[in-house]
This record gives C-alpha cells, structure tokens and sequence, in this order.
C-alpha cells in the first residue's frame, strides 16, 4: 500500500483528486490540506510516501514545503502539480529534487502512473512542461494570473472563467487586472498577445 498526501488549496480538485486515487487498490490517501503551512505540519506527523502538492496554495508554496521535506531529510517523495510551466519555479523544484512534476489537466491515469514510477525511484517530469521552461523567459505572471489569462484565451466571459477555475467573479477580475498592471497593457487581448509572444502561454 502506497501512503498519499495531497495539498490542493481549491477544495473540489482536492476533493475529486483524494476519490480518485483512494479508488486505486493500493493507493491511500492519508490526509489531504487546502494550504501549505497545514500540509507541512501533517506531513511531518504522517510521513506518507507520497506528497502531492499544488504549487500555488496559502501560508506555503507547494515548492515551500518540498525544500522543507528535503532539509529534513524526509523519506517523503514529492510531486508537483501546476498549471503552467514557470522557469524560475522549475528551477526550484529541480533544486528540491522533487519526484514528479506534472500538469493538473494530465489524464488522472498520468498521475497514477507517475505515483507508481516515484516509488521505484524514477523522476517523472510532464515532457510538455520541460519544453515551455527551457524556453520561457522570467515571467511575472503567477500560475493562478497565468490559469485566468488560459481561459480568457478561449474567449470565455468572465463568470465562466470564474465557475472553470472555482474562483469567484470578483476574484478573477482582481487577476485580470493584476495581470494588465504587471505587463503594461490595457485589455484581455494585448496580455494574451503579449503572453504567447514571450511563450509564457501556449
């Protein structure tokens, strides 16, 4: 039996995520957090095998807690889950020597597989992420920025993206205009231009 933790701070994905694995004959999800700080204090007390952990989640960035598990000198394997390649995160969780690192929107079969693979000591990066940050340039977006600039890419009006990412209204809005802030431009369609110029979207 192959003992799992799971970190995802939107508690549908986290709430799916444990459901699916748990129905894996041996596979067995120990505990489950919606923030990194909480994950960090369980993991230590739990010392599953497997943690998987969201980059982006409160109190502590996915990528917090593999440093701290790997400075520990934990026997914990982790893998990443994110939703769009960023470089300076990629160099991070290479430098964590984390176990997996693979895209959220992967068939769940992907994950399960790479579960399996950490175990036996392979490492198992998401090919399609190794080549967006091998020629990413320094991104200012964040993965949640980067996840709502994704959608508003399909044309999708604002309560869609919001229902799509399980954010509220509101809070997307917020992104939207973080994201015109940071690259300097004033509408939907200059950032998702500007994003697919400098290959931080795809």
């Amino acid at each position: 039996m192959i003992t799992l933790y799971l970190a995802e701070d939107q508690s549908m994905l986290n709430s799916a995520l444990t459901q699916l694995l748990e129905l894996e004959d041996n596979l067995h999800v120990v505990g489950s957090a919606s923030d990194g700080a909480t994950a960090w204090t369980e993991i230590q007390q739990l010392q599953p095998q497997v943690a998987i952990l969201d980059i982006e989640m409160p109190a502590l960035l996915g990528l917090d807690v593999a440093d701290r598990i790997k400075a520990a000198g934990l026997t914990t394997k982790v893998i990443i889950l994110t939703t769009f390649a960023q470089k300076a995160y990629f160099e991070r969780a290479v430098a964590a020597q984390v176990a997996g690192y693979l895209l959220k929107d992967s068939p769940s079969d992907d994950l399960i597989e790479a579960i399996r693979k950490v175990m036996q000591g392979q490492t198992v990066y998401a090919p399609e992420l190794v080549v967006n940050m091998l020629s990413a340039n320094n991104n200012p977006l964040t993965e949640r920025e980067l996840a709502v600039l994704a959608e508003a890419d399909k044309g999708l009006p604002t309560k869609t993206i919001a229902a799509n990412l399980f954010l509220s209204a509101g809070t997307v809005r917020n992104y939207l205009s973080a994201i015109f802030s940071k690259l300097g431009v004033h509408n939907r369609l200059e950032a998702i231009k500007l994003a697919k110029q400098n290959k931080w979207l795809v």
